[in-house]
């Protein structure tokens, strides 16, 4: 019998427990709900992007779109050489022409160019530009997986 109540009470704290870490946990952000919308990326100018980041200084990027699993991005300028540990970036390229490393080699980029770049490869490092990108990213790319390379 002691033994029963014991267990009873362990199970009774351990549920009141997860109440209260569920009732005081903030809830989990919903994604915006995906709605109509025509974006012209030939008209983005610099002045319609967010300005540079620290780790990224000559290049302006901004998240137009998330649905589910998935970003879809407009970026303008170059990046140095990086790696990202969990996401697959698809770009298109809409202008500049240059070169891009991609694995350990530099291929050539222009218009319409299709460059997959699945995880832990490196990619950027560009020259030519400066470059417009349209960027797919799956999963959403964590802010900090970005991971320079020589």
């Amino acid at each position: 019998m002691k033994n029963i109540r014991t267990f009873l009470m362990l199970a009774l704290a351990f549920a009141a427990g997860a109440v209260v870490t569920h009732l005081t946990q903030p809830a989990a952000a919903q994604p915006a709900p995906v709605v109509p919308m025509v974006i012209n990326l030939s008209a983005l100018t610099p002045a319609d992007l967010p300005p540079p980041t620290a780790i990224l200084p000559n290049l302006r990027s901004k998240l137009l779109l998330q649905v589910g699993q998935t970003q879809f991005s407009y970026a303008l300028g170059t990046a140095p050489k990086h790696t990202h540990a969990s996401t697959t970036e698809v770009q298109l390229i809409l202008g500049g022409t240059g070169t891009e490393w991609l694995g350990d080699k530099q291929v050539p980029v222009s218009p319409g160019t299709f460059v997959v770049i699945p995880p832990n490869t490196p990619h950027g490092g560009f020259t030519g530009g400066p470059f417009q990108i349209y960027a797919v990213k799956t999963p959403p790319q964590d802010p900090s997986d970005y991971h320079m390379t020589p």
